[in-house]
């Protein structure tokens, strides 16, 4: 078998100036003309294990991964499809609403992979859109900057914030909604489950704080203390951070967890639909979801794979502390421009005091 081989470039997107991490995987047996080509805000890194087992089963198929932010891909998978071009072959994000939009408007093909049948009723859309993982929104701090602990809930949070020593401000982080899709979703949904989170952005905004456009930004500064809070953080990304990092401690807050799931699709305009099916199918099956449950972090959907890092063992041990965001049409509510506009106007009022 030869061995797959990782180059890794840099291009220009087509979304503005946006730049893509662009890494190639060659056909194990040396093969060429059956290239996969995947549109993903999963970091290289983490979609490596994920490209060689499916390789390992596929190895004719050769694998090009664009690692991007979810609003470049949603632009690139729109505009190379007007254009009549081809576009990705499998498109996974974190951007749940970007992607249910995408199937809703007719950007996404209907599937028939028989690991989709008994798929949860909430985790699928039509046979489209398709969630793959359940991933709570979790409070990362920096743990020797809190001997007696973090705080275990927004109201109490907002209380650390209010009585804060000096030495820690400017040393809190969170999304910029204007920046990160997923920043924005979780925002939007905790202003429906909390009416005082304009108070504790507030109070954070007075603390000096710090927003980035990505989870990495956030969990590497709080691992090494350069922060000593990040709010609102995929907790996915975090927990496999924290098995390296021995100072990240993550909270899921007690009042409620906001849960999203990064979705699948197969674009209608896929120059090679067949692999992003089997792609689809790889990710949704027994194999595909051990290793992303167990070696990624990133908890599971389905019913066939075991373990607390799975949805099913999440929900019977958290019960109504989590709030999962469905797979469905209902989330395109957060893409109403009119209301994405009230919310950034809230929000930027909100930290007006940086």
């Amino acid at each position: 078998m030869v061995r797959a081989s990782l180059a890794i470039c840099f291009s220009v997107a087509l979304s503005g100036m946006a730049v893509a991490e662009v890494a190639t995987f060659p056909a194990r047996n040396g093969a060429t003309g059956n290239e996969l080509v995947i549109y993903s805000t999963l970091d290289t890194p983490l979609a490596q294990p994920l490209i060689a087992a499916f390789q390992a089963g596929h190895p004719e198929v050769s694998v090009r991964y664009e690692d991007l932010l979810a609003g470049e891909i949603a632009d690139r998978v729109v505009a190379e499809t007007r254009r009549g071009t081809t576009t990705a072959d499998f498109v996974f994000s974190s951007a749940m609403d970007m992607q249910l939009k995408l199937a809703n408007d007719g950007y996404a093909q209907p599937v028939d992979v028989a690991e989709a049948r008994g798929w949860p009723d909430w985790a699928a859309w039509q046979d489209t859109a398709f969630a793959l993982t359940f991933e709570p929104a979790v409070l990362v701090y920096h743990k020797p900057s809190f001997p007696a602990g973090p705080p275990q809930s927004r109201l109490e949070l907002l209380d650390w914030l209010r009585s804060a020593p000096q030495d820690l401000r400017g040393r809190i982080g969170t999304y910029d909604i204007e920046r990160s899709a997923v920043g924005y979703l979780f925002l939007a949904r905790d202003a429906e489950h909390f009416p005082d989170i304009w108070s504790l952005l507030q109070g954070m905004a007075g603390a000096g704080l710090q927003t980035f456009p990505t989870s990495q930004d956030i969990i590497d500064r709080v691992a090494d203390g350069r922060l000593v809070l990040g709010y609102n953080i995929l907790g996915s990304y975090a927990a496999d951070r924290a098995l390296h990092a021995p100072d990240l401690g993550l909270v899921l807050l007690k009042d409620f967890t906001v849960v999203v799931s990064r979705v699948a699709l197969v674009p209608r305009a896929a120059g090679n639909a067949a692999a992003g099916r089997a792609f689809l199918g790889f990710l949704m099956g027994k194999e595909g979801q051990t290793l992303l449950s167990e070696r990624l972090r990133l908890p599971a959907v389905s019913l066939r794979v075991s373990g607390a890092n799975t949805a099913q063992a999440m929900q019977a041990a958290l019960g109504d502390q989590l709030r999962p965001v469905a797979v469905s049409p209902g989330v395109l509510v957060y893409l109403d421009q009119a209301k994405r506009r009230r919310l950034i106007r809230l929000w930027h009022e909100a930290l007006r005091d940086r």
